[in-house]
């Protein structure tokens, strides 16, 4: 399996240390970003991406490596401490530069057969809230299926972090990512994401925006063809 963490900062902190030790449970190939070191620009608002072409972005070429590595990976894990109770600054800069990618829009067929996880640490609280703004994304990419968690570590560095706490984070990853080996080669979107993508398609057969009409018609999803469905 192919997994792609994507950290929403660029400390190795109790965040990342949890996130990669998913990702070894997991096993198989890893592959690491860290934001703002390896992107970390902001939507400037023009909208080239939604009116014309996301090869139109400014910030395309710098993306790209991300989101080539997006693309090919199995199990997409985004990983952010909680900043204010949110995911950091990075992390949503980052995920801004795919609106594109929502179901509203264009979404990428590959996707529908991703697994994905949300990690998120912090001293005290604001796991959900953090492992929301990221859960959100990957829900209206189309990811099949997601995964939350999110652990208040009682510390501000992965040393500090009490053993028995390590303990209990080792167990709990290691329960997701038994889950996701089970499912894969087999993972398929529940009926909410499914429910989501015939609303999303019933909007695009009325046509609003040219360029994601012609993209949902060269796939056939206004007929019978889906985005889960093996090719």
């Amino acid at each position: 399996m192919k997994t792609v963490i994507v950290h929403g900062q660029s400390h190795r902190g109790s965040t990342y240390h949890i996130a990669n030790l998913l990702a070894d449970q997991i096993g198989g190939e890893k592959t690491e970003f860290f934001l703002p070191r390896d992107f970390g620009s902001f939507c400037c608002g023009c909208a080239k991406c939604f009116m014309v072409d996301e090869t139109k972005c400014p910030h395309y070429d710098k993306l790209a490596p991300i989101t080539q590595a997006l693309d090919e990976a199995d199990v997409i894990i985004l990983a952010s401490p909680v900043y204010v109770y949110h995911a950091t600054g990075s992390m949503k800069a980052f995920l801004d530069h795919y609106g594109y990618r929502w179901m509203v829009h264009r979404p990428n067929e590959k996707m529908f057969k991703k697994q994905g996880v949300c990690i998120s640490t912090a001293a005290g609280a604001g796991m959900k809230w953090a492992n929301k703004d990221m859960a959100d994304s990957l829900f209206f990419w189309g990811v099949a299926k997601i995964y939350k968690y999110g652990i208040a570590v009682s510390a501000v560095n992965w040393e500090s972090v009490p053993e028995n706490k390590k303990r209990r984070i080792e167990k709990a990853t290691e329960s997701i990512a038994k889950r996701i080996i089970k499912r894969k080669d087999h993972v398929k979107p529940g009926l909410k994401t499914k429910g989501f993508f015939h609303l999303m398609r019933m909007l695009q057969k009325k046509g609003w925006n040219e360029v994601d009409v012609d993209y949902w018609k060269q796939r056939g999803w206004n007929d019978k063809n889906r985005p889960w469905q093996s090719n």
